[in-house]
């Protein structure tokens, strides 16, 4: 079964335990099976955290909070999860949320400019962005369209 799990998409340790705790897998034959997978190296939280956060970075366009959950609920480890996380730096985060903003934007012209900056910045806050960023890159994109009205 782990076998057969591991070959769709790479997987975290605790991923493969609920599974086989769901198939009613005796714990003790579970940690053994997973402790061999360990040991011949089919799996590694570390790699599939990187994985996870270069892919959904990129694909889905979250941003570091929202990635760090992710891993935190798939069973990662804290320091594994700061690392992979941290791989993500302040310029690559701000960039996604540049162009995920543009894509937005063409969708909303005849929308008054107030709710283009709420519904721009919920955006990201629902994709994991700080507030601070979010509004920083809604800012300057509305600026690049002469449609700046944040008042700053």
């Amino acid at each position: 079964m782990c076998y057969r799990l591991l070959t769709m998409r790479p997987h975290t340790r605790t991923e493969l335990a609920q599974a086989l705790r769901k198939r009613e897998i005796p714990d003790d034959v579970a940690e053994s099976v997973l402790g061999k997978f360990d040991a011949a190296g089919l799996i590694d939280d570390a790699a599939f955290a990187e994985m996870w956060v270069r892919s959904r970075h990129e694909h889905q366009g979250l941003g570091r909070r929202a990635l760090a959950v992710e891993l935190k609920r798939r069973g990662v480890d804290s320091s594994v999860v700061a690392d992979a996380v941290g791989a993500v730096d302040d310029e690559a985060e701000e960039e996604r949320a540049a162009a995920l903003v543009r894509k937005r934007l063409r969708a909303m012209s005849g929308v008054d400019e107030q709710a283009k900056i709420r519904r721009l910045v919920g955006m990201l806050a629902r994709k994991g962005y700080g507030q601070g960023l979010a509004y920083r890159v809604v800012r300057a994109e509305l600026g690049a369209e002469g449609l700046d009205e944040l008042g700053e």
